[in-house]
């Protein structure tokens, strides 16, 4: 899909800032959404094309559902929705604040903004939805429950609006991206395997959207281990979940 106008949600840093640098590369006209506005700012002012900001909480979400609904309006329509914001923490305690807090956000919002995405696309009959899931998504973990869990959760939710767009017999692509480690603030600077750059993963991001893929791994060798994950033994994902 040759996308015109792109939604960007999450994009002040990280997977989201990388996209919108790739998007507006391509003379794409974007909205940015993200909480820190004084980023969004500063992106902005780095890209040589139109864009709309827009400050929002995903985490709120009848106020990201308005923020959302403003920002396409604002744009006069949109081709390409994104949603690239969540959040990962450890929680080796089992810290119910924390589990909440990821729940708030990678499962109720990322819920709120991607029903109000595809039922745009099904009003105006086609479109894009695409969002940042994980390889997580794949096994559970003891260290990070909610986060593999609420990624999980992600990955099914779109392949059902998939099946909803074909029910529909509506064009609407679903992309589902499933990064490995990418370095960013969710890493915290640990020394891990395989660690992509948000340049590198945006720009593969970018093709499989442009493809209409219903998912893709990035960096793309993590299609493998995607593969291994899923016959791995309980004992295996134990120790490295």
């Amino acid at each position: 899909m040759q996308a015109k106008k792109v939604i960007i949600i999450g994009a002040s840093s990280g997977i989201g800032k990388a996209l919108a640098e790739v998007y507006g590369a391509n003379l794409c006209e974007l909205g940015l959404a993200a909480r820190r506005q004084h980023l969004l700012e500063q992106l902005h002012k780095t890209l040589n094309v139109p864009c709309t900001v827009k400050v929002m909480d995903v985490a709120d979400t009848s106020s990201a559902v308005a923020g959302l609904t403003d920002l396409i309006t604002s744009m006069d329509g949109v081709d390409v929705i994104i949603i690239s914001a969540g959040i990962g923490l450890f929680n080796r305690h089992l810290d119910v604040a924390i589990e909440q807090q990821t729940i708030a956000l990678n499962v109720s919002g990322f819920t709120a903004l991607a029903d109000t995405a595809f039922n745009y696309f099904a009003k105006r009959g086609s479109g894009c939805l695409a969002a940042i899931s994980s390889v997580a998504a794949i096994r559970g973990s003891g260290r990070s429950p909610a986060y593999n869990a609420s990624k999980a959760f992600m990955s099914n939710y779109l392949e059902g609006l998939r099946f909803k767009a074909r029910l529909m017999k509506l064009p609407i692509t679903i992309t589902d991206i499933r990064p490995g480690f990418v370095a960013t603030d969710l890493l915290k600077g640990q020394k891990l395997p395989w660690v992509a750059s948000p340049q590198k993963a945006a720009k593969q991001i970018y093709a499989a959207i442009a493809a209409r893929k219903k998912r893709a791994y990035v960096t793309r060798r993590w299609s493998l281990i995607a593969q291994l994950l899923k016959i791995a033994p309980d004992s295996i994902c134990t120790k490295f979940g």
